[in-house]
């Protein structure tokens, strides 16, 4: 091959790679959206609160827990609409979705019109948290889909991140349906980013469209032989995805994966981290902590989480899944009892540093293990054939169990105080730890029959060898 031939290869290359960057990316937009409009409402439920007059803890806690219902709704939808339209017509179906709920909620005159605009703007979010991580993870070739589908995940904070700055700089405006509002402008990115991009290679071919699912790769693939490669892989996935059933999962064999994958999902979201996002300012407030210095706060623990979750993307397949997860949740149980202490002493002072540096360690803990990781085993523990029926009822699961926490949340602190609270959580997360370590297998670089051995050492394992996928759905 001559030098000129050579660069041209290495051009045609790096405008694959350029394609698919590029269309992951405005994807990923999604990502943003999800942590923005979950995260958003830590920041202006005391405004919120106050014009609506929602005056006890169980108020106050059904602002989020509604999102958080339309949320399980919209995932349940989304898989739906993602396979009879298609992957990028089902973003653009949710990136709408997400346009008519923002644009109610920052114009909601009465509170019944404000309920409804957040069940709508959880209908988004829910489509989006199965939606963008399915299209990135379809998109991506093979040596890059861990890294690109992880971008997902690393959005989803970033856009906490977003929420909790925005909060933070118009905290003296006093007007939340400014902060609530601002999601429009990636909600309107998103839809018209996606009519640029191409449908998914892998959703042309199960309709039996190859001719277009080719001419997509041919803009994304390095060879002929690529595509050829990928193709025909897919074929076998549909394949292999046709002969599953839900009752299979019931089946001796499989039950124990399904059981640890339920309970993954649900841990995630019993150990407390979303009522850091959703609450943290509201209960620094009501605790002494001025509203200026509970919004900073929440900043500085918003960007540990941004910085974690890149550390973990960064050394999950190098250090390994179990690891990773078992210290994390150690630090997250430390975090929790110093959480105790803070509010135990008093924040004020020097105890307003101690509980940032609490509420920082916690969330940083989880975003190194927890927060990837859960998603990371769902998609690996599972054979080809129920992985996607497994993953919808483990994401099911994991909605419904932040939807309890999160209404139940200011409740128990009403009752039992902040220090009561952080305390049963950190005992929460220890027993779940134990579970951890007696449970979780390590999963990194194991076949599918090695990890299904794992899981049921006395059963027989599924005659499949292919290695797991690191496909990480949203969570």
């Amino acid at each position: 091959m001559t030098q000129s031939d050579q660069e041209t290869s290495t051009r045609l290359m790096q405008q694959h790679r350029n394609v698919v960057t590029r269309a992951a990316a405005l994807t990923a937009v999604g990502g943003v959206l999800f942590g923005y409009d979950t995260g958003v409402v830590g920041g202006v439920l005391p405004n919120i609160a106050s014009q609506f007059n929602l005056t006890n803890p169980f108020q106050k806690g059904l602002v989020v827990a509604i999102l958080l219902a339309g949320a399980a709704v919209g995932a349940l939808i989304a898989g739906r609409l993602a396979d009879q339209l298609g992957r990028r017509r089902a973003i653009l179906i949710t990136s709408i979705v997400f346009v008519i709920g923002l644009l109610l909620s920052s114009l909601a005159p009465a509170l019944w019109v404000f309920w409804i605009s957040r069940f709508i703007i959880g209908l988004g979010v829910g489509s989006t948290s199965f939606v963008v991580p399915l299209y990135i993870g379809e998109i991506a070739p093979p040596e890059r889909r861990g890294a690109l589908v992880s971008l997902n995940q690393l959005s989803v904070t970033v856009g906490i991140l977003v929420s909790q700055l925005v909060a933070y700089f118009l905290a003296g405006h006093g007007d939340w349906r400014v902060s609530v509002g601002l999601a429009l402008l990636p909600a309107i990115i998103l839809g018209l980013g996606v009519l640029q991009e191409p449908e998914s290679p892998a959703w042309l071919v199960r309709q039996d469209r190859e001719d277009e699912a080719r001419t997509v790769l041919a803009t994304m693939r390095d060879s002929e032989q690529a595509i050829d490669d990928e193709v025909e892989k897919i074929r076998e996935v549909a394949q292999e995805e046709r002969k599953g059933s839900i009752g299979e999962l019931l089946d001796n064999r499989l039950r124990p994966a399904l059981i640890l994958g339920v309970s993954l999902a649900i841990i995630q979201q019993i150990t407390g981290i979303n009522t850091v996002i959703y609450f943290a300012p509201t209960v620094l407030q009501e605790a002494g902590l001025g509203s200026s210095a509970s919004l900073l706060a929440l900043v500085v623990v918003g960007v540990v989480n941004v910085v974690l979750t890149l550390v973990a993307i960064r050394y999950l397949d190098r250090l390994g899944r179990r690891p990773l997860l078992i210290w994390g949740m150690v630090g997250m149980t430390a975090g929790l009892v110093a959480l105790a202490l803070a509010f135990a002493i008093g924040i004020h002072g020097a105890g307003a540093v101690f509980a940032t540096a609490a509420l920082a360690f916690y969330v940083g803990a989880f975003a190194v293990s927890l927060g990837p990781i859960v998603w990371l085993l769902i998609a690996e523990i599972f054979p080809l054939r129920v992985r996607g029926q497994a993953a919808s009822i483990a994401t099911m699961s994991n909605w419904a169990a932040n939807l309890v926490v999160a209404v139940s949340y200011l409740s128990i602190i009403s009752a039992i105080g902040e220090t009561g609270t952080f305390i049963s959580y950190a005992v929460v997360t220890a027993l779940s730890l134990i579970y951890v370590v007696k449970k979780v297998p390590e999963t990194n670089g194991l076949t599918l029959s090695q990890i299904e051995a794992e899981l049921n050492p006395s059963g027989t394992a599924a005659p499949e060898t292919g290695k797991v996928g690191a496909i990480t759905p949203s969570g």
